[in-house]
């Protein structure tokens, strides 16, 4: 039915741009309602291509200051090499890597100030003007569009007051019974409400169409600030973008370098400039048999006679211990754990100084030697006791050897080394202790000189002893030169002096080496 509403109906509403009613001739709504909200989007993107503008801006700042900071990065290597002669400074080494990596950390830096520079010069510029633009519509917004509403609004004021300047004159002419000035009739002044009115809506127009013109050309406007912000940003993606591909290069370069480098590059180039001084892998080693040293084979050094000896232990139910002896030309019988020079320091665990000691006759592998062992020093030696030691050798033959040196070495004879047929003692050694009660007329001078120590020494020299001096003998003391004392047991043993030469020359025997003390 005509007239009759539908209750879902939607309610009356003024259109989106519409700035009057027709029922009205002075509407309620702002004629700068729509000027100011299209300015105010304006205003929205004037900043926000000002902030894109300050992100631009700030990049370029930290492009400069990466620049600097990488500027000090290549400091940390700028100066050469410690140590560089140890380098190989062909390229392909540590030197070259070094190079290569001062270059590409220059080149960093460099590409930096490049992305620096491009942002200023090719990204800046298009924001700037882009802001320019915006700032150009703003104005143009302002004088036409914004204009226009005032003067839309100052000709509604007009007709306003007119409208009601004609409600008052009615109202008078009904009071008065019709009675009004003529400026007054309200007949003019509705034609004057109705040529204002007429003026009003022609502003209204005016502004209207002014408003569609600037909102119709805010969607091409808006297009081109978006392209504009996405020809700045793929820029500055190319710049950035590709200055960031030129570092990643130049490390890549630099781990390339890094790799490429043979492991035993340097190394070989260590040895072929070092060669004079690192140590000859073909080379043998070197071996005490083939080093020799001052007076290594000199006569005082060189045993009487060696080897291996059984000793009656201290404890009753222990027997025998074995040992490596020694007597050395020195007139001493050494004690030592075995023939090992190496695995310790061989120092005699007992030492006997022979011509002070009383040696006993030989029973089959048995025979004694009874004195203070000497190998403590001299405070030890005169504390020490005398102690009789019991000896067992391998064999009898072997025994006979022992003892012929030990008696020798005793009487003061022994000189040298022993060749080759030495014969055993022919039983008139040192007389036993039980041979002491026989009668002095009886006993023999010999086994009586053997029993007692050996007379004082008035000189010590080396590779030599000096002669005793017997009181009546006619010898000047240090007149005479080593003498040669035959004992009457030797059978024939042949002794040679320490220095090699046979004893009883008179001559004074020399140290045997060839430079003075200090120079060896």
């Amino acid at each position: 039915m005509a007239g009759v509403h539908s209750p879902t109906q939607s309610l009356p509403h003024r259109p989106t741009g519409r700035s009057l009613s027709d029922d009205e001739a002075v509407p309620e709504t702002d004629p700068s309602d729509t000027s100011s909200l299209l300015l105010e989007r304006l205003q929205a993107y004037k900043h926000a291509c000002g902030y894109l503008e300050n992100y631009i801006t700030e990049t370029t700042k930290v492009q400069h200051a990466q620049a600097k900071e990488y500027e000090k990065i290549l400091k940390t290597v700028s100066s050469p090499l410690k140590e560089g002669h140890h380098f190989d400074q062909q390229l392909g080494g540590i030197a070259g890597l070094f190079e290569n990596l001062r270059s590409n950390t220059q080149g960093i830096s460099n590409a930096h100030l490049e992305t620096e520079k491009n942002l200023k010069s090719s990204v800046l510029p298009i924001l700037e003007r882009l802001h320019v633009e915006i700032k150009n519509k703003n104005k143009e917004l302002s004088k036409g569009a914004v204009k226009g509403s005032k003067e839309v609004d100052k000709a509604r004021n007009t007709t306003q007051k007119h409208i009601e300047l004609l409600g008052q004159h009615t109202a008078a002419f009904s009071s008065s019974g019709g009675k009004v000035d003529p400026a007054n009739d309200p007949y003019i002044l509705q034609r004057g409400v109705s040529h204002r009115l007429h003026k009003q809506v022609l502003e209204e127009n005016n502004n209207r169409h002014d408003l569609l013109a600037v909102q119709d050309s805010f969607a091409s406007f808006e297009a081109h600030v978006i392209a504009t912000f996405q020809q700045a940003l793929t820029a500055f993606l190319e710049l950035t973008g590709g200055g960031l591909e030129r570092e990643k290069a130049m490390y890549s370069d630099i781990v390339s370098t890094a790799q490429k480098i043979p492991p035993d590059f340097e190394w070989k180039g260590f040895v072929s400039r070092n060669n004079n001084v690192l140590i000859d892998p073909s080379e043998p080693q070197r071996s005490v048999s083939n080093i020799s040293f001052p007076n290594q084979n000199h006569g005082s050094t060189l045993p009487l006679i060696a080897g291996s000896l059984e000793r009656k232990s201290r404890v009753a139910l222990k027997g025998y211990d074995t040992g490596y002896y020694v007597i050395t030309p020195s007139k001493y019988l050494h004690q030592f754990k075995s023939d090992d020079d190496f695995k310790k320091d061989p120092i005699p665990e007992l030492a006997l100084y022979l011509p002070d000691c009383t040696i006993g006759a030989v029973s089959g592998e048995k025979f004694n030697v009874k004195g203070k062992d000497a190998s403590k020093g001299k405070v030890g030696g005169a504390m020490a006791m005398s102690h009789e030691l019991q000896f067992k050798a391998h064999s009898p033959a072997d025994a006979e050897k022992w003892y012929s040196v030990i008696k020798n070495a005793a009487s003061g004879t022994a000189g040298g080394i022993m060749t080759s047929g030495l014969s055993g003692g022919s039983g008139s050694a040192a007389a036993s202790p039980a041979d002491s009660k026989s009668s002095p007329a009886t006993s023999s001078p010999t086994a009586t000189a053997a029993r007692q120590p050996a007379p004082l020494q008035t000189q010590q020299q080396t590779g030599y002893q000096a002669s005793p001096i017997t009181p009546g003998s006619g010898v000047t003391p240090g007149s005479a030169g080593p003498a040669k004392m035959a004992s009457p047991q030797s059978s024939g043993t042949t002794m040679a002096s320490p220095g090699g030469a046979a004893s009883g020359t008179g001559s004074t025997p020399t140290s045997g080496l060839d430079r003075q003390p200090g120079q060896y």
